[in-house]
């Protein structure tokens, strides 16, 4: 065992390399990502009738496509009425930020962050409930492509908001170190 200097000693960490905390419903879906020498083919979904073949419980009803650019941070909503479905390009990178506040849900309070695209293939279903938002600390912009199982009405918008800083704002921040 070598001995520290008491210089440093208290600053060491370890970073965490166990399971991470989930969210009782949010799925994350792997694609298959195909590259040959001409580029990359990837399938989003196939539909029946609407309905994912991956995640047969979810309808899409709209399609959407959103661009975040470097610094942004769109937080936080919540849909009592509507699952999403996520996907970025794994030429892109977005900050996910996820918080249950389905008070009968054995994850209430749980809040996650993850990456999406950043070299990856996924789609993450966020079901009614689970308050998301989308970040993007980085220095290029990023697309985000999004079914919704409901069409959105302006009329009687279903998005609850929060404050983009109400877990902190070191939330929305890159971990360092």
């Amino acid at each position: 065992m070598v001995n520290i200097s008491k210089n440093y000693a208290d600053l060491i960490t370890v970073q965490e390399y166990s399971q991470k905390q989930s969210i009782d419903g949010v799925k994350l879906i792997d694609l298959k990502l195909h590259a040959d020498d001409g580029g990359e083919f990837l399938e989003l979904g196939r539909l029946d009738q609407g309905k994912m073949k991956t995640l047969p419980e979810f309808t899409a009803k709209q399609v959407s496509w959103s661009r975040l650019l470097p610094g942004t941070v769109k937080a936080f909503h919540v849909h009592q009425r509507q699952a999403d479905l996520w996907y970025v390009s794994p030429f892109d990178r977005v900050l996910v930020g996820l918080a249950d506040l389905r008070a009968a849900s054995p994850t209430c309070d749980v809040k996650i962050r993850l990456v999406l695209g950043g070299g990856q293939a996924k789609l993450l279903y966020i079901p009614r409930g689970v308050a998301h938002g989308a970040g993007n600390p980085w220095s290029q912009p990023a697309t985000v492509v999004y079914f919704t199982d409901e069409e959105f009405d302006p009329a009687n918008p279903d998005e609850g908001r929060l404050p983009y800083d109400v877990f902190g704002q070191e939330f929305w921040q890159i971990h360092k170190g």
